[in-house]
């Protein structure tokens, strides 16, 4: 996660990844499949209180979390769940301001030179634009900036997406966690076949447990691991944009070329 703040006699932006503003949809539709489903068996005459069923979220939840921690390395599963809050608070990518800050640069490399763009180095805090600011004011060649730029994109998209796979991964363990969650329900039932008051108990553990590991894979887990390589992808555009901009200026283009180029990242 990373912000910078670039300040230039020109103009001023701030870019945030990590720090985003409240996603309603996201809680609209969380909203509306919890209402969905419980609206739904209300309909039907049954009762709320039978989807609430502690042993079989107990199964469904500590099962398909302990299946996907075995699968995940540590350093993954911590990233996975910390950029769960962005289905929530989904970061804030203002491409425009970075294409106004990129051909600001271009009309002053153009004017002054490449070197005059060293005075914007300790505005840029963000450690991919300024990595490749620090190349372009080195006077590296234009090919080199591509490549070691391409290279941390790539880095950068393969953890980001293996971090967002954990979520995909629950989607996939949950639903056989409530199967699982259902035989164990049965099993209660026939061992408890000659007591009638525990029957009820074990069946709607059965039911309710699969009831879980389904919802919970489609109305959860899935959407958000969906969303999260949306959000990545849209983080990855950003960095080629900043890619694209800074080669622009490297080759000496125009900066109103420049900008029209970048402008059809956006459309």
């Amino acid at each position: 996660m990373s912000e910078f703040i670039e300040t230039t006699p020109a103009t001023t932006f701030v870019s945030r990844v990590g720090k985003g503003n409240m996603d309603v949809l996201s809680i609209a539709g969380i909203a509306l499949a919890l209402v969905a489903v419980a609206g739904g068996q209300w309909i039907e005459g049954g009762a709320l209180s039978s989807l609430l069923q502690g042993t079989a979220f107990v199964i469904v939840v500590g099962g398909t979390l302990g299946a996907v921690m075995l699968q995940t390395p540590m350093p993954v599963f911590i990233q996975g769940m910390k950029m769960g809050r962005w289905v929530f608070a989904s970061p804030v990518i203002d491409n425009q301001a970075v294409i106004a800050q990129l051909t600001e640069w271009a009309d002053g490399a153009r004017r002054e030179g490449v070197l005059a763009l060293e005075n914007r180095l300790p505005y840029c805090t963000d450690a991919f634009t300024r990595n490749g600011l620090q190349m372009l004011v080195d006077g590296f060649e234009p090919y080199k900036i591509r490549e070691a730029m391409e290279t941390e994109i790539a880095a950068y998209e393969t953890r980001q997406r293996m971090a967002a796979r954990i979520w995909e991964s629950a989607g996939g363990y949950a639903p056989t966690i409530g199967i699982l969650g259902a035989v164990l329900g049965l099993i209660h039932v026939m061992e408890n076949l000659s007591d009638p008051t525990k029957l009820g108990t074990g069946i709607a553990v059965s039911f309710v447990a699969t009831i879980y590991g389904v919802a919970s894979a489609n109305l959860i887990f899935l959407p958000i691991a969906g969303k999260l390589r949306t959000l990545i992808q849209e983080q990855v555009t950003q960095r080629e944009l900043v890619l694209d901009g800074l080669l622009g200026i490297a080759n000496g283009e125009n900066p109103k070329l420049i900008e029209m180029r970048l402008q059809g990242y956006l459309r």
